[in-house]
């Protein structure tokens, strides 16, 4: 049985895809969601599903092993970020090295970075007339979208396309490819 634990700063619809698509399968447990944003859409995602939920805050995060300690007590084999906004901490990046994948909504190296999240990314995106955009998986670093990908998948742009029909394109992407590599680094 893997155990898996999801970050999440937001809506959570990544991590709600993610843990139903593993709900029948007996090999994998989605053990836990963490975030923290205390009014992260996640929670009432964690809440429905049945999957305890964790909030915590920037100190507890960054300036203590806390978190690495519930991670490890819980037995947790992967560590998904699922639209989770903060750099990852060293201690965790240690104790979980190459256990850790995020996905970011563009194709890296391009628009990644700090403060490159969201809307932020389909705006610049937009703005420079990209004519594809689309979906990054890959390992966590220390630094931000700069560890080893796994996993793109493209999306067309198309001039009259908004940031928010970029956004659902990307969306779209997230959702089918995400839960199906996560089962590929399983197996």
């Amino acid at each position: 049985m893997k155990r898996i634990a999801i970050f999440a700063s937001g809506s959570g619809s990544n991590a709600e895809r993610i843990a139903t698509y593993f709900a029948a399968n007996d090999k994998v447990s989605i053990e836990l969601f963490l975030t923290n944003n205390p009014t992260a859409g996640v929670i009432e995602r964690g809440r429905r599903l049945g999957v305890p939920t964790v909030i915590f805050d920037k100190k507890t995060f960054s300036k203590t092993d806390k978190i690495v300690q519930l991670l490890q007590n819980q037995e947790i084999d992967l560590v998904i970020l699922a639209g989770f906004l903060w750099l990852i901490p060293e201690n965790l990046i240690k104790a979980y090295p190459n256990k850790i994948v995020n996905i970011h909504p563009a194709l890296l190296p391009k628009y990644g970075g700090k403060g490159m999240w969201g809307h932020f990314v389909h705006e610049a995106v937009v703005a420079a007339h990209e004519k594809e955009s689309g979906i990054t998986i890959h390992y966590v670093n220390e630094h931000y979208d700069e560890g080893e990908v796994i996993f793109q998948a493209k999306c067309e742009v198309v001039p009259s396309d908004t940031p928010e029909d970029v956004a659902k394109k990307v969306q779209l992407l997230e959702h089918i490819h995400f839960p199906e590599v996560i089962e590929k680094l399983i197996e």
